[in-house]
């Protein structure tokens, strides 16, 4: 699928701080792509989307629970999320819109006008 491809740019992240890579569903109908991003424990507060030129960033902050009792077993990690597309031109990226509900991330990405299908009329 060349209309968003997966970007790694370690090199521009922040110095000795890692990042999760939530895993993402993409889909596409005939009016827009559709982004779903899980990340657990991030809110509306802690969402950051960023457009720059044709690349889109996703980085979700969460704030760590503190455990209730001595931690016995740890698998959770406490990690903020970041992942980055390259957009393809078809996308309309003025009319992109984001929604975040209980760490489910769901982007809109509206294809272009001059892409969607349309009626020729014929005339006389």
């Amino acid at each position: 699928m060349n209309t968003l491809t997966k970007m790694d740019r370690n090199a521009d992240l922040e110095a000795n701080r890692s990042y999760l890579s939530p895993p993402v569903d993409i889909y596409e109908t005939k009016e827009a792509y559709v982004l779903e991003a899980d990340m657990p424990g991030v809110n509306k507060q802690g969402l950051e989307i960023l457009l720059e030129g044709n690349e889109l960033t996703l980085i979700g902050h969460r704030e760590p629970l503190p455990p209730t009792g001595d931690v016995v077993h740890r698998e959770a990690t406490s990690l903020d999320f970041r992942r980055a597309f390259e957009l393809d031109p078809s996308i309309d990226t003025t009319k992109i819109s984001a929604q975040i509900e209980q760490g489910q991330l769901r982007l809109l990405l509206p294809k272009a006008e001059r892409l969607k299908p349309r009626k020729i009329a014929v005339t006389d």
